[in-house]
């Protein structure tokens, strides 16, 4: 909980003290994370979770074995809303007729007991008409000039009402009834299955809202997420009760940073800022923290992800337990279980990125790698924090996460960048949980494969202001396999995972074609727009084949969409919508430029 809190905003002198306050006690738990080494139990901190979300585990359970594999989607079960209380419903579950060693209940009455005991999943999210939609805005896209892709851009834009929901009353009176938290403002879900508010889904959310005018609808949702920092001094993965264990890529002060640009809106910052500093000291406290030292004896603090859990993930209850089985030790067990939701925290669940042998799911060990796009993401947050401090008049915090910044900058350079590569490598640690205050750098602890993220440093100013390193990572880009015919893969190994080939993924494309578009490189703009076209003309052809967007796309082909992982494909989509309505906003689309594969 974060008790911080500014009781009048408009006391500036007092807003500065506060601010101040919080920089140090930012900066006092890195300094303190540096002093400690993580614990050497692979237990770790554990969050709490609910005896709802226990119940409802047991519910996902007796689905499967009742209904069997073929459609069954665990996370269906954990966002189930109890129309009774726990104790009624469960005495009812308690009493079912079971029969068989597994005590299987039959298949009409677990269909009569869903019925009768639970609302719909999603029942608990209401459809929210935004108050900022209007059907073709004053300013949409001024540069899309062809007629086709107008209407389909207006078409996505649409989407927008489609994906706005609010939290029911239910939610708000009877919370322990639902898995859904009783977030305060209206949201966008990302759509199909994902039901709920994602964390770094809504910056490519609000990217696409800010083309489409919809800056209150932007505003709401930063609003929510700085909502789950002062309730759990963090921003969860999602606004579950069930994703209470992890967050996600860390990316709230760029929203911030984006809808200040162009609202000029300083209460919003002035709102958000103390909210930034405590996930800052979040994801430099000592679960994440891992010092480096380099050959020259330097010391570099870079981050992790860590789940705060060592469980089966409750909405994928069923399908951890199948893969843990093939460990035998209960200690094997719970690490495989922190790798697994730490995989889910980092956003990219799941790829070979987390893998030890590239064909073997189990060999996970997501806590055992520095990435570079988290430290990545932390970089940008320490750049926005001094920037938005400065919006505020708050000279001494601007300096000081500058200097973080510029120590952040030096790390990332010193752990991942290989200049014969021309890319920046994740960095796999040598002694796992890391039981001591730092290890020596070793060049072969650098993940020698190519991924997406091993480019997005470009997207950070402190690397694209410099002309001759953006020239060298472009010609290492261009060389690397990752660009094809319709945008840029995830990965080069096709692992049937779905953070891997063939896919593609919206933030990705956008990270990369904004960080050399940012450059002001002549090649590299046009580099940027060659791959923002070809993602929006697959966006296009697929919508026009399926009449739907998609959560991915397959870079092999025009318009296909991606598939592979522990779930099937989804539609809707937040960060799609996004993405292609913030290209056709920076590129545009001129009157005779084909729209077709």
């Amino acid at each position: 909980m974060n008790t911080f809190l500014v009781s009048d905003p408009s006391d500036m002198a007092q807003q500065n003290l506060n601010l101040f306050s919080l920089s140090l006690l930012s900066l006092a738990t890195m300094t303190l994370a540096t002093s400690m080494s993580p614990k050497c139990s692979v237990t770790g901190p554990v969050a709490a979770t609910t005896p709802l979300v226990t119940f409802l585990e047991r519910v996902q359970e007796t689905a499967l074995r009742t209904f069997g594999e073929e459609d069954f989607d665990p996370k269906l079960y954990v966002d189930l809303s109890l129309k009774f209380n726990l104790s009624k419903t469960q005495k009812a579950f308690d009493e079912l007729p079971r029969s068989g060693e597994n005590g299987t209940v039959s298949v009409e009455d677990l269909k009569v007991f869903i019925a009768t005991y639970f609302d719909d999943a999603g029942d608990d999210l209401v459809y929210y008409d935004p108050v900022d939609f209007v059907p073709e805005p004053e300013g949409f896209l001024p540069k899309v000039k062809n007629p086709e892709v107008r209407s389909w851009a207006l078409e996505v834009h649409a989407l927008w009402k489609n994906l706005s929901r609010k939290v029911s009353d239910g939610v708000l009176e009877h919370s322990e009834l639902h898995t859904l938290l009783p977030l305060p403002e209206p949201v966008v879900v990302p759509g199909s299955r994902f039901r709920e508010v994602y964390y770094w889904d809504s910056y490519w959310v609000i990217r696409g809202l800010l083309a489409s005018k919809m800056y209150k609808t932007a505003k709401a949702i930063v609003t929510n997420l700085i909502f789950l920092v002062d309730t759990y001094g963090y921003v969860l993965n999602g606004a579950r009760a069930y994703y209470t264990n992890r967050s996600q890529p860390p990316l709230l002060s760029a929203m911030v940073y984006e809808i200040y640009n162009r609202t000029c809106d300083v209460e919003l910052v002035r709102k958000a800022l103390p909210a930034l500093l405590e996930e800052h000291a979040f994801w430099n406290s000592e679960i994440h923290k891992v010092t480096i030292q380099d050959a020259q004896g330097c010391n570099h603090n870079l981050s992790r992800y860590y789940a705060i859990w060592n469980k089966p993930r409750p909405e994928s209850s069923t399908i951890d337990k199948e893969s843990a089985s093939k460990f035998f030790g209960n200690s094997e067990k719970q690490q495989f279980y922190r790798d697994v939701a730490s995989a889910a925290e980092s956003g990219w669940d799941f790829s070979t990125r987390w893998m030890r042998n590239t064909s073997e799911f189990t060999t996970l060990s997501t806590t055992s790698i520095l990435p570079v796009d988290l430290n990545v993401y932390i970089l940008k947050m320490e750049l926005d924090i001094a920037f938005l401090a400065k919006v505020l008049g708050n000279k001494s915090t601007m300096e000081s996460f500058l200097e973080v910044a510029e120590a952040r900058k030096n790390a990332i350079n010193s752990v991942f960048w290989d200049a014969e590569k021309g890319q920046w490598l994740d960095y796999r640690l040598t002694n796992g949980t890391i039981c001591k205050e730092s290890e020596t750098w070793q060049g072969c602890n650098q993940n020698q494969n190519a991924y997406a993220s091993n480019f997005i440093p470009l997207w950070i100013d402190l690397f694209h202001s410099d002309a001759a390193l953006v020239e060298n990572v472009m010609r290492s880009f261009q060389s690397s396999g990752m660009v094809h015919a319709a945008g840029i893969a995830t990965s080069l190994i096709n692992s049937g995972q779905q953070w891997d080939f063939p896919n593609g993924w919206a933030p990705l494309q956008h990270m990369i074609v904004e960080g050399l578009l940012r450059s002001g490189l002549k090649e590299a703009r046009s580099l940027a727009e060659d791959i923002a076209v070809r993602w929006i003309k697959t966006n296009y052809i697929g919508y026009k084949k399926t009449g739907a967007m998609h959560e991915k796309y397959d870079v092999r082909k025009c318009g296909a969409f991606g598939g592979g992982g522990e779930y099937i494909p989804q539609t809707g989509f937040g960060w799609s919508n996004g993405v292609v309505l913030t290209f056709l906003e920076e590129f545009g689309w001129p009157e005779d430029r084909s729209i077709g594969c």
